[in-house]
């Protein structure tokens, strides 16, 4: 008997304004970009190509040391990625299914669409579980090296667009500047997940909007860290755990692709949100 990956859900394109799910039954192919979704109220989630890249910044451009050493890692896996970061409409569902235990606030700007703000690292993690359980799926954070991989989808930038940010595409503080691009309006909240275009991998928001956990404990340097992509971890309980992407309240420095943060896991705050990774093979 063959053991195969995830049946393939493959997203067909039909035209610009129609898209049409076709559920490939017990599919061996897994096509990179193709787009599924678990159960209705679940993530839509992409597939991954695997790949190698420079995580961390050069030692040749000025920054950071907790960026350094610019180290090669290679993904070797297929894996998923949540196409946006989780939103209200999501969680609340998991909330009513008696998953997750949590009912954030949303500071009054909305649920729906818009990322799930006040929601810490452990929350993070129920959320996950619950997804796990309820689809027969493994659901997880993304480790970080995952995080850097699929934000710079290709690029080696500060940005996945290149090395200036506008706030035509992303939400942050518009009103400060970076690597020469324009100001624009500061919307002081979050935005719907989607509200800008998505990059080279097809996901949207990996600069800017919520700040998102990984898996990682973190670390001041990044000596001796996988190279596999596999998350960080010297133990579960670690207190302090990593966070990407910057938020709609941060400069546009914070957004860039190698820019890493920490906070200690119990803090809920309205620039933190987080996406969720799939692996493609199932739990039984």
């Amino acid at each position: 008997m063959i053991r195969i990956t995830r049946t393939a859900i493959v997203c067909v394109l039909l035209s610009a304004l129609n898209q049409n799910f076709v559920f490939a039954q017990d599919s061996k192919v897994i096509v990179p970009g193709s787009e599924f979704r678990d159960c209705e109220s679940c993530p839509l989630m992409v597939i991954i190509p695997q790949g190698s890249f420079m995580m961390g910044l050069p030692e040749s451009v000025e920054g950071r040391d907790d960026e350094r050493p610019n180290h090669s890692v290679t993904i070797s896996y297929d894996f998923a990625v949540s196409k946006f970061e989780v939103t209200f409409r999501e969680w609340d569902v998991c909330v009513s299914e008696g998953g997750c235990s949590y009912h954030p606030d949303d500071n009054g700007w909305g649920r729906g669409s818009r990322p799930v703000i006040h929601v810490n690292w452990d929350d993070a993690n129920e959320y996950v579980d619950w997804l796990s359980r309820k689809t027969g799926w493994r659901y997880r954070l993304l480790s970080e090296s995952e995080w850097e991989y699929v934000a710079r989808a290709g690029s080696t930038g500060d940005f996945h667009f290149g090395s200036t940010i506008s706030p035509d595409q992303a939400n942050y503080r518009g009103e400060y500047t970076w690597g020469g691009g324009p100001k624009g309006v500061y919307r002081e909240k979050t935005v719907p997940v989607g509200s800008f275009p998505g990059n080279d991998f097809g996901l949207h928001d990996v600069h800017g909007n919520v700040w998102e956990w990984v898996e990682d404990c973190w670390y001041n340097t990044y000596h001796g860290a996988p190279k596999d992509g596999s998350a960080w971890t010297w133990d579960e309980h670690c207190y302090r755990r990593v966070l990407r992407g910057g938020s709609w309240f941060d400069v546009p420095w914070a957004l860039r692709s190698s820019r890493r943060d920490f906070l200690d896991r119990e803090f809920r705050f309205s620039t933190i949100g987080f996406r969720v990774a799939s692996t493609l093979t199932p739990l039984f």
